[in-house]
């Protein structure tokens, strides 16, 4: 179960709900082609979120990773607007990487035993919760190792990236685009003011949401 804010899953739950609450709060100003807007963005962001928590929390099976232990190790990528933490790890010989949620304790760890067990994935014995699917390339971008020594100031840098304002700032720089995609909605469908309004403030919550749900590092 999510609970406490400092579950990995709590800020990606924070963002979902949110982003709900932007599409119901335009829900009664909004005419029929706003509506249909707001219910199918609403769907995806319900639909997805329920899907991603349910393989992140081991409702789903696993597919792809066989069960057992293997050394691993967390990189974070880096890669344009994208920042996300991966755990390599090896199996049959070859390395593979996971993204997974945020979590403080993820910055700190060294190097140490994956374990794939039940639907749960442990690293260094602490829990992880996978934020996709697993994959046999490298990610795109550029990847940072974990220090190989313990880092003195680790713990402070950890703390300060959770905290959900520097995470929604991260976030938000996907949201950019959202006034352009606005402008372009009232251009096709009509609407004037409230409907650029609506649809720019629902796009921004949605990609937000997107960032998060995909497992973005703040760190």
């Amino acid at each position: 179960m999510i609970s406490g804010s400092g579950h990995p899953l709590a800020y990606p739950a924070l963002t979902t709900f949110g982003a709900l609450v932007i599409c119901l709060a335009w829900a009664p100003f909004g005419g029929a082609e706003l509506l249909s807007l707001l219910g199918t963005v609403a769907l995806i962001i319900v639909g997805y979120t329920v899907f991603r928590f349910a393989v992140a929390l081991g409702a789903v099976p696993w597919r792809g990773v066989r069960t057992g232990t293997s050394a691993g190790k967390r990189v974070r990528q880096q890669h344009r607007l994208l920042s996300r933490s991966w755990v390599e790890f090896s199996e049959g010989g070859r390395h593979r990487w996971l993204p997974v949620y945020f979590d403080p304790m993820l910055v700190t760890l060294e190097e140490s035993e994956v374990e794939f067990s039940g639907g749960t994935m442990r690293l260094g014995g602490q829990r992880v919760y996978p934020s996709g699917p697993p994959r046999d390339s490298e990610p795109v971008g550029r990847l940072i190792d974990n220090p190989t020594r313990p880092d003195p100031g680790g713990a402070a840098h950890a703390a300060r990236a959770a905290r959900p304002d520097r995470r929604l700032l991260l976030d938000a720089q996907s949201a950019v685009a959202a006034p352009f995609a606005g402008g372009f909605w009232v251009f096709t469908a009509g609407g004037g003011i409230a409907a650029f309004a609506c649809a720019t403030t629902v796009l921004a919550g949605a990609t937000i949401w997107f960032s998060a749900i995909r497992g973005s590092d703040p760190s």
